[in-house]
């Protein structure tokens, strides 16, 4: 019911902060003898501004997002037409110099189904690493998504590729081979053997099929250790809607009495905030009066709120705004659980370390996380609805502009209040993943479950934990999508115009 009133309360916001005209704002550029008059559609400029206005969370930092920026309406209107570039605008403009992590597409359609786990995809996941000091680059896999193309073909993780259509990859042509208009593209396979890279003459073709649904759940098993029955899970999005999954696979631990868990978040980049509460439940409890995290908004949205009224609790159910099922949770309740997260972990996989911290013990084996203790929401050109995007009121989105906002809008913080973690979560145990040795999800063997096992046994595991060739990794191709408007990290908000420069 808190998320319902926050909702409509935002409704109540935007009829006095974002206020619409009837006619679309047009400006007529002066013609001279040798120019045709050209219309400055401002439409986009002025939702961005109206939105980041109402509620990002930096909108107090920001100079030409204050309230009182502008005296008159024409004198708004001139300075959108002083920036005809919606891209350019939004990034010059509007954002903080400490945003990391707004982003946005040109079409809404194509982020509000990557934030749904849907996309064009081949189903293959991967790394990539310069070769050795070159300019050389080569892809690891790191999992291939059921149900994909690459599910069908000769490709696993572990595997590796040096080239596309015969095409070495460079720092300079990967982001076009890898993630460019091509639909259908054919990897070049590769061999590493003393730490060295060769071609083995294998191809796998991969074509990139529309609409693809990844299932957040990539494995789960149950291991017998000695005198331990070790749940494992790797979780790869917060989707909202997957917490009914969720609490199937922990009511299949609960029935193999599971005395430990390690949860893998390696690769999941965050996602929806109440499955990130039904997974801390899972995990720790259902006791609904405790504190999972508290949100905090800009300014003059904080101030409308009574104390309390932005915490979010443990969760006893399934039940969410998401219209899933009203299920009991079938809570483990742990008083330790192993993490494994690395530097592609970020939002609510963090959100979930961090909000059971002062409850349990989190043992995270890994890296050091992404740093994002920031949320964000979907907006839309739809002034009727708040500019929320709401799959219901779909048919009021403005025609003329198709563009989707997902701006930060609020910081989190734990019980304890903490928050300050922009610079990642440091792991208790650091360990890498060694590119070379990367082994099987889920099985006892692969090094980072193995590093939990140990923990959880006292026995060590047979096997070196050193990390033979460092991968010095690009983000994972999960970061982009396949449209190019679509960018996720700071690093990747021009990825349109420049390749990533991690590399470089």
């Amino acid at each position: 019911m808190k998320k319902y009133f926050f909702y409509l309360l935002f409704l109540g916001i935007i009829v006095v902060s974002c206020k619409k005209n009837d006619d679309n704002p047009v400006v007529e550029e002066e013609v001279t003898d040798d120019e045709v008059v050209e219309e400055v559609d401002i439409q986009v400029q002025d939702f961005m501004w109206q939105t980041l206005n109402a509620y990002y969370y930096w909108q107090g930092d920001v100079p030409v997002l204050a309230d009182d920026r502008f005296s008159t309406q024409t004198e708004y209107e001139s300075y959108l037409e002083e920036h005809p570039d919606p891209e350019d605008f939004l990034i010059d403009e509007l954002l903080y110099e400490e945003d990391r992590f707004t982003f946005y597409s040109d079409d809404y359609r194509e982020l509000t189904n990557y934030l749904s786990g849907i996309s064009k995809s081949n189903g293959l996941e991967f790394g990539l690493s310069r070769i050795g000091n070159t300019d050389d680059v080569f892809g690891f896999v790191q999992y291939v998504v059921k149900d994909s193309d690459a599910a069908t073909k000769d490709i696993k993780r572990g595997d590796y590729f040096i080239g596309v259509n015969g095409i070495d990859l460079t720092v300079d042509n990967y982001y076009d081979l890898l993630f460019g208009d091509n639909d259908t593209y054919v990897l070049n396979m590769a061999t590493i053997e003393d730490n060295t890279i060769s071609p083995n003459g294998k191809e796998v073709s991969l074509t990139k099929q529309e609409g693809l649904v990844e299932d957040p759940i990539l494995t789960h098993t149950v291991l017998t250790v000695g005198d331990k029955k070790i749940g494992y899970l790797m979780y790869n999005s917060f989707i909202g809607g997957s917490g009914e999954a969720l609490n199937e696979v922990f009511g299949e631990f609960k029935s193999q009495n599971v005395t430990d868990l390690v949860l893998d978040l390696r690769y999941n980049l965050g996602g929806s905030g109440s499955t990130a509460e039904i997974l801390a439940s899972l995990i720790y409890g259902t006791n609904t009066s405790d504190l999972l995290y508290t949100t905090r908004y800009n300014a003059k949205l904080q101030a409308l709120f009574e104390e309390g009224e932005l915490d979010n609790n443990f969760v006893a159910t399934t039940g969410t705004l998401f219209g899933n099922t009203d299920a009991p949770l079938n809570t483990l309740n742990l008083s330790k659980v192993y993490i494994l997260a690395t530097d592609s972990s970020a939002s609510a996989s963090e959100l979930v370390m961090v909000g059971l911290e002062p409850y349990m013990e989190v043992v995270h084996i890994g890296t050091t996380t992404v740093g994002k203790n920031q949320g964000s929401i979907t907006f839309v050109d739809n002034p009727e609805n708040g500019n929320f995007y709401d799959e219901e009121t779909e048919d009021q989105i403005n025609p003329d502009n198709q563009w989707a906002l997902q701006p930060i809008v609020s910081r989190v913080e734990n019980s304890a209040g903490f928050s300050d973690y922009a610079d990642g979560l440091i792991p208790d145990i650091e360990l890498e993943e060694d590119v070379t040795k990367l082994g099987t999800l889920g099985d006892p063997d692969e090094p980072l479950l193995a590093k939990a096992i140990e923990e959880i046994t006292g026995i060590s595991a047979k096997r070196s934990f050193e990390v033979v060739m460092p991968a010095n990794l690009v983000s994972s191709s999960k970061l982009f999508d396949d449209r190019k408007n679509v960018l996720i990290l700071d690093n990747l908000r021009r990825a349109s115009k420049n390749p990533i420069d991690k590399l470089k």
